[in-house]
C-alpha cells in the first residue's frame, strides 16, 4: 500500500497589502449550483463550504510564524485544568510584558485559540498544531532500519523495514522486493521497542485504509473515492486499488486483497483455519500484498476475484469496480495443496 500526496499546489489568494494576515472569502464560484433554492428563488439550505471568515493557508501558517505563539500553545497544551486565566498562561509563557503578551494571544485567537468567560482554551486547529509538533510531523528527521517478521513471498528471504521521509518501506533484503511503503508519524516511534513500532505501523496502515475505504480521506476528512485499476509500479502487482481525496487530491493505494482484510466472510474463514488476522502485519499475507491469486473475471463491467488458499481450502471472494463483495466461494484444495498459504 502506498500513499500519493496532491498533486497540485493549492490556489493562493490575494491579500492585502497590509502585513497582518486578512480574512479570505474561499467559497467556491460554482456554490449556488450547492444550494438548495426555494421555488420563490430564495435559498432554503446554507452552503456548508461557503467560508467568509477563513483565513487564506499562508495566512494561518503565518500567524504561528512566531516563538511566543508557539509557547502560548504550549502553555495551553501543558495546563491541568482549561480554560487558563490571562494571568496563569502569561505566567506559564513566562512573559513579563503583559502588552506583547496580549498581542501575540489576540493573534492567535478565533483561529487557534478561543476566548470564554473562564479564560482561554484550544480550538480545534490549535490543538492540531500541538499535536502535530509533538508528533515530530514539521520537524523530526530520522532514518534507519528494523528486522521485520515474515519471509520474502518472492524468494524466502529475510525483510527489512527502513524508515525515511516519516514512512516506512516493508522490503526483503536480498532480492528488494517491496511489500508496503506507508505514512508513520515520527511521535508513533516515541516510548516503543522494535517490535512495538511495527505493530502500530501495521494498525495505522489498516485503520487509514478502512477509513479512506469508508470514503473519509485519511488526511483531511474529505471525500475519497474508490477505484479499481490496473497495476501499480510502486506496488509491483498487476492490478490496485486506489482511494483519492476530492478535497485535498491525497490518494491511498493497495492491492486488490488489502482491502478483504476486515471483510466478515473471509475474517471468518481464516478463523475456521486458525488464523486471527490481526495478530499477523498486513505484509506477512500474501494475498494482502501481492497478487498471484488474483484474476480479472471481467473487464466491462469489471471484477476481479481475490483467491485466500488456506489448508485444505480456497476462499475465492469477487468484488466489482467499487469493491463491493459480489460472491464468495469455498473449495476443496486436497491435503497436498501448494500454493501461499498462511502468513509468512
Amino acid at each position: 500500500m502506498t500513499d500519493t500526496p496532491p498533486s497540485g499546489e493549492p490556489t493562493r489568494t490575494d491579500t492585502s497589502s497590509s502585513s497582518e494576515p486578512t480574512r479570505t472569502d474561499t467559497s467556491p464560484a460554482d456554490a449556488s449550483a450547492r444550494t438548495d433554492t426555494s421555488s420563490s428563488g430564495e435559498s432554503t439550505r446554507p452552503d456548508i463550504l461557503d467560508c467568509p471568515d477563513c483565513l487564506d493557508p499562508a495566512d494561518a501558517f503565518a500567524l504561528l510564524g512566531n516563538e511566543t505563539r508557539l509557547d502560548i500553545l504550549r502553555a495551553l497544551w501543558r495546563a491541568d485544568d482549561r480554560p487558563v486565566a490571562f494571568s496563569d498562561l502569561r505566567r506559564a509563557v513566562g512573559m513579563r510584558d503583559s502588552a506583547q503578551f496580549n498581542y501575540h494571544l489576540g493573534r492567535l485567537t478565533d483561529q487557534f485559540v478561543t476566548k470564554t468567560a473562564d479564560g482561554y482554551d484550544f480550538r480545534y486547529a490549535g490543538e492540531k498544531v500541538v499535536r502535530a509538533v509533538l508528533a515530530g510531523t514539521f520537524t523530526d528527521r530520522r532514518e534507519f532500519s528494523l528486522a521485520a517478521p515474515g519471509r520474502c513471498h518472492d524468494c524466502g528471504g529475510d525483510l527489512v523495514a527502513s524508515y525515511d521521509d516519516e514512512r516506512f518501506t516493508i522490503a526483503c533484503a536480498d532480492c528488494a522486493a517491496t511489500f508496503g511503503r506507508d505514512p508513520f508519524p515520527p511521535g508513533g516511534l516515541a516510548d516503543r521497542d522494535p517490535d512495538e513500532v511495527l505493530a502500530a505501523f501495521d494498525q495505522h496502515v489498516r485503520h487509514r485504509h478502512c477509513l479512506a475505504a469508508d470514503g473519509v480521506c485519511p488526511e483531511c476528512g474529505g471525500r475519497t473515492e474508490t477505484e479499481l485499476r490496473d497495476g501499480d509500479d510502486a506496488l509491483g502487482t498487476e492490478y490496485c486499488v486506489s482511494h483519492c481525496c476530492r478535497q485535498c487530491n491525497h490518494c491511498v493505494h493497495s492491492p486488490v486483497g488489502l482491502s478483504l482484510l476486515d471483510n466478515s466472510r473471509v475474517v471468518g474463514f481464516c478463523g475456521d483455519h486458525g488464523v486471527e488476522l490481526t495478530d499477523h502485519p498486513y505484509w506477512t499475507l500474501a494475498w494482502c500484498v501481492r497478487d498471484d491469486t488474483t484474476t480479472v473475471e471481467s473487464r466491462d463491467p469489471l471484477r476481479v476475484t481475490v483467491g485466500i488458499p488456506l489448508g485444505d481450502e480456497r476462499l475465492d471472494v469477487t468484488l466489482d469496480d467499487d469493491l463491493r463483495v459480489l460472491d464468495t466461494t469455498r473449495t476443496s484444495r486436497g491435503a497436498d495443496a501448494g500454493g501461499l498459504a498462511e502468513p509468512t
